[in-house]
């Protein structure tokens, strides 16, 4: 999704617009994109590769909710392969790279850009340009104009360019290596896009849903299960792709919400609880987003989360404080050094998913808060109204940290666990 990439270093990448390829003579001039839009575990779940199912591809992720405000894996692209770091976004369908076409808006220097070649473009009439596209055909006046992108995202941001083909060599867990050709964007005139100061990352990789998410391509060309996960810890992580790495128990699962309006990983309904009791907050739907940083709820929902924190914070030694982080902050007797120092001041929230029994996802304060540079604890739960989401209630990255977190594909399941992820894998 996409977090409002301000001076606070937070995103919402959650991308409002559908992505519609249309033809261009040889400039993104008439490119448009029509606007669409069980209880876990106390133990850490131990994860093991699983032989015999098929292969997986395993990355490791760097990154954290703050200061950084994103989390990213680097991935080889192109023969020899060039690498590009890259924003891990399942609220986003499109993988796309900052490309030199030329470029404009682009944040990293020319020698860092993706540079294609004239083999590299897809043609409108391409099958390809038509997967990515599914369920809308781009209109093509002429079948060798190339296939053409925009993508517009909740924070404002947008990137256009062309659909591009070109190597993926990855290392699957088996030992073999792959090397698939997966179509996505060179982004060549970027607005708004990006932390400021900018990120070291050199575009998205779109973990949606849709035709042409990276692992729907791996699926199809049968080098991977269409299911991945990842596991955010406070500084690294790791993501992966296909079945190998899903644990056979221990694993909350509730079912994605289907409808032909919500292209996201989306569930729901649930009833939000706090200290354990109901809150009187019933029927809402949620959508798991990488690519925010922070969780944003719609302004009912906002304002009891709001409520029942002062009120718990009654008689307690803290108080209110500004802090350049984030707009609801506070301060103790002396500055905090962690989340283990403020968490006791806190309670634990929970969405309690109605269609399931006894499924619930766990939001302790370290879900919820961060600790800031000043010594502050600020609450990382925002409001969505003022963001532009409306009625959209946003999981961010920091209420997914300390999990592995499972988007099966194949069977339309989201599944949690806790779990350490700033292990070591590999």
């Amino acid at each position: 999704m996409a977090d409002q990439k301000m001076k606070e270093r937070r995103r919402v990448s959650l991308m409002i617009m559908v992505l519609i390829f249309q033809v261009l003579s040889a400039s993104l001039h008439g490119c448009l994109a029509a606007i669409g839009q069980g209880q876990p575990p106390r133990k850490p779940t131990s994860i093991h590769p699983r032989a015999g199912v098929r292969s997986s591809v395993f990355l490791p992720v760097s990154g954290n909710v703050y200061p950084l405000g994103y989390y990213s894996v680097t991935i080889g692209i192109g023969n020899p392969p060039k690498p590009f770091q890259l924003d891990i976004d399942t609220g986003s369908d499109l993988t796309w790279v900052q490309c030199d076409a030329p470029c404009t808006g682009c944040t990293l220097p020319r020698d860092q850009l993706y540079n294609p070649s004239k083999n590299n473009f897809v043609d409108c009439k391409d099958p390809i340009c038509l997967a990515v596209n599914s369920p809308n055909p781009p209109q093509c006046k002429n079948p060798n104009e190339k296939c053409c992108f925009q993508v517009q995202y909740a924070d404002h941001g947008s990137v256009l360019g062309f659909i591009v083909l070109d190597t993926f060599p990855l290392r699957l867990v088996n030992g073999t290596l792959s090397k698939p050709h997966l179509a996505f964007g060179c982004g060549h005139r970027l607005q708004n896009r990006g932390l400021h100061p900018p990120t070291p990352t050199a575009g998205v990789l779109g973990l949606g849903k849709s035709k042409a998410s990276i692992s729907s391509q791996l699926s199809s060309m049968g080098v991977t299960k269409n299911v991945f996960g990842h596991c955010l810890g406070d500084n690294r992580g790791f993501l992966f792709f296909g079945a190998d790495f899903v644990p056979k128990s221990g694993m909350t699962w509730t079912r994605m919400l289907q409808s032909s309006s919500d292209k996201h990983y989306s569930s729901g309904p649930a009833e939000l609880l706090f200290g354990g009791k109901p809150t009187g907050i019933k029927g809402v739907n949620v959508i798991f987003d990488t690519g925010s940083t922070y969780t944003y709820l719609n302004l009912k929902v906002y304002e009891t989360v709001l409520n029942l924190i002062r009120k718990d914070l009654s008689g307690k030694q803290l108080h209110d404080v500004k802090d350049k982080a984030l707009p609801i902050c506070w301060k103790g007797t002396k500055p905090f050094k962690s989340m283990r120092d403020a968490r006791n001041y806190f309670s634990t929230f929970a969405l309690s998913f109605t269609g399931s029994s006894n499924v619930q996802l766990q939001l302790p304060p370290e879900n919820y808060l961060i600790v800031t540079e000043q010594g502050n604890v600020c609450l990382g739960i925002l409001n969505g109204a003022e963001a532009g989401l409306g009625t959209t209630n946003v999981i961010g990255d920091i209420s997914l940290q300390g999990k592995l977190v499972i988007y099966d594909n194949e069977n339309q399941m989201i599944g949690w666990a806790n779990a350490d992820c700033n292990r070591k894998f590999g």
